[in-house]
C-alpha cells in the first residue's frame, strides 16, 4: 500500500492529528486541535484537552513525533511488542482488542483485511 497505515488500519494522511501537525497556519492548527479534542470526547469517550492533542507523524514511525494518546494505545503497544508492520501481519488477527476498535471504524478493518489477503 502506498498510504501510511497505522497498526490498527487508520490512514495517517487522513487522520486529523496527522493533518493538524502539518498545518502551517497556527490559528488554523489550533482550531483543528480543538475539533480533535471534541471528537475524541464524543466519538471515543476520551477526555482530552487541547494540550493533549500533540503533533503526530504516525504511530508506526520510530523516530517521529507521536500523538500523546498513542502512548496508551493497547493496539500500538501489542503490535510493537510483536514487531509487526501492522495488525494484519499478526498471527492473532483479528483479536478482541481490534474487533472492539472496529466498532468505531469499520473502514480500518476493511483496510487490514485487504492487507491480510495480500500477504496470505
Amino acid at each position: 500500500m502506498d498510504e501510511l497505515l497505522s497498526y490498527c488500519g487508520l490512514v495517517c494522511s487522513t487522520c486529523p492529528m496527522y493533518v493538524a501537525t502539518r498545518e502551517i497556519d497556527k490559528d488554523e492548527q489550533i482550531k483543528k486541535r480543538i475539533e480533535i479534542a471534541k471528537a475524541c470526547r464524543e466519538h471515543y469517550g476520551l477526555n482530552y484537552e487541547l494540550s493533549d492533542i500533540t503533533d503526530c507523524d504516525g504511530c508506526c514511525i520510530e523516530s517521529g513525533r507521536l500523538f500523546s494518546g498513542c502512548n496508551d494505545c493497547a493496539i500500538r503497544t501489542c503490535a510493537k511488542q510483536k514487531a509487526v508492520e501492522n495488525c494484519a501481519y499478526c498471527s492473532e488477527y483479528s483479536c478482541q482488542t481490534l474487533v472492539s476498535f472496529f466498532i468505531h471504524d469499520s473502514a480500518a478493518r476493511t483496510r487490514l483485511d485487504k492487507v491480510r489477503q495480500r500477504i496470505s
